[in-house]
């Protein structure tokens, strides 16, 4: 059972590794892209770029609306997001139907999501992309004890495809979300802090596995 346990780790472990350098090439690439668009634009499609951030404008209300739906828990705890959820970019702020949001319609830009760890709340709208690309948000609220504030940050440090952020929005003090899917947990060493994690880190509800998680928004 041990070797077995050790071995499914160590798998993991470079499966996590091998989606890190992709994402890292990937954000070379995007990089290059958005100097050579920024020339573009320089040399003459301004209008253009203006006309598709009106068009983005306009679309966010009504693609806002494909989020309604609601939670159903599993017996495992997870609570899964029953209806769809809008994958648009859009500018205009975006009004979720759950806190934390757990996808849906969300601004262009990712927070950055490498075991980043911010210690202010963030634009769900940002965090929502993160989302996007497979990462886990840990959210808690000022009744979270520091103990587990710290041991979760630790833990989201060293785990690439994940954020983590305060929010005093939230109904419980410490809760787990990722693309359609949230949990609340009752402690740092609540095991079903690493179930979430083994499961929803570029699990099978990404809707971009192995999209960027740097070289995006950073506090």
């Amino acid at each position: 059972m041990g070797s077995a346990k050790k071995s499914t780790t160590a798998a993991r472990k470079a499966r996590i590794e091998e989606m890190r350098r992709a994402e890292q090439a990937r954000a070379r690439r995007n990089r290059i892209l958005v100097i050579t668009a920024s020339v573009l634009a320089v040399a003459g499609l301004t209008a253009g770029t203006v006309a598709l951030v009106q068009s983005q404008s306009d679309d966010s209300t009504a693609a806002e609306g494909k989020g309604k739906g609601h939670f159903v828990t599993g017996s495992d705890g997870v609570r899964t997001w029953k209806g769809t959820l809008g994958r648009t970019h859009v500018v205009k702020t975006v009004n979720y139907p759950m806190e934390p949001p757990v996808g849906g319609d969300h601004n262009q830009v990712w927070m950055n999501c490498n075991g980043d760890v911010y210690t202010k709340a963030l634009n769900n709208m940002n965090a929502v992309h993160s989302l996007e690309h497979g990462a886990v948000w840990v959210t808690y609220t000022s009744k979270a004890k520091k103990a587990d504030v710290d041991a979760l940050a630790a833990k989201v440090k060293k785990t690439p495809y994940t954020l983590m952020s305060p929010d005093d929005k939230q109904k419980d003090p410490i809760m787990l979300s990722a693309w359609g899917h949230q949990r609340t947990v009752t402690s740092a060493t609540d095991p079903d802090v690493d179930k979430f994690f083994a499961k929803f880190v570029q699990g099978e509800q990404t809707p971009e596995p192995g999209a960027a998680c740097t070289g995006g928004l950073g506090q």
